[in-house]
């Protein structure tokens, strides 16, 4: 039997990925705005917070089981940032230009070996609006801020982030690549191998 998760996200690029990801488990993940869920307030002040605020709001709305990802890149030269404020960096909310911009501009000049960054990805899952016990996943993407865009693939700051093991940005991986290596994909795959052990849904 098909299982229905919500998902606390409006973001096609995430929909199809956690679909792609999960759909052989039977879980039919759907967006929040499928049950008119008013989003949530990101009032927290770390990725696990936000992740954990997003998913009890999509399950006090809907009744369901709901999924929240919170995400977004850490930039070691800027101290961390844009950090939980990833989505909205440059001022309007997922403006993936203007964020990229913004990034390479604080970043012009800085030396090769100083641009290090890193993704992260925390997945929460909650059974019910006051799950006690969370579920919450944490995956990690290393790599650089390149000094201009490259690729036409991926969404948000994948065309200025570097990935040393590929040799190119992360923009310029195939779907299938970037599914299995990236911050989303490991958290995940932590996920789905906690729900493949039996993990109550």
């Amino acid at each position: 039997m098909t299982k229905t998760i919500v998902l606390a996200s409006n973001n096609a690029g995430k929909i199809k990925e956690f679909n792609s990801l999960l759909g052989e488990m039977q879980i039919d993940v759907k967006p929040q705005s499928a049950f008119n869920v008013e989003e949530a307030e990101e009032t927290g002040l770390t990725f696990i917070e936000n992740a954990i605020l997003k998913a009890r709001n999509a399950c006090a709305q809907t009744g369901l089981p709901a999924l929240a990802d919170d995400s977004g890149i850490e930039v070691d030269f800027l101290k961390g940032a844009p950090g939980i404020y990833s989505a909205r960096f440059a001022g309007e909310h997922g403006n993936n230009q203007a964020n990229n911009d913004l990034l390479l501009e604080k970043m012009a000049g800085v030396p090769v070996e100083e641009r290090s960054a890193r993704f992260h990805c925390v997945l929460a899952y909650m059974r019910h609006k006051d799950d006690p016990t969370p579920l919450v996943f944490h995956g990690v993407w290393e790599g650089r801020i390149l000094e201009s865009a490259e690729g036409q693939e991926g969404f948000g700051y994948d065309p200025v982030f570097y990935v040393p093991d590929q040799g190119c940005s992360a923009a310029s991986l195939s779907k299938e690549v970037k599914n299995t290596i990236s911050h989303r994909a490991k958290a995940l795959q932590q996920m789905t191998a906690a729900f493949q052990k039996g993990v109550e849904l």
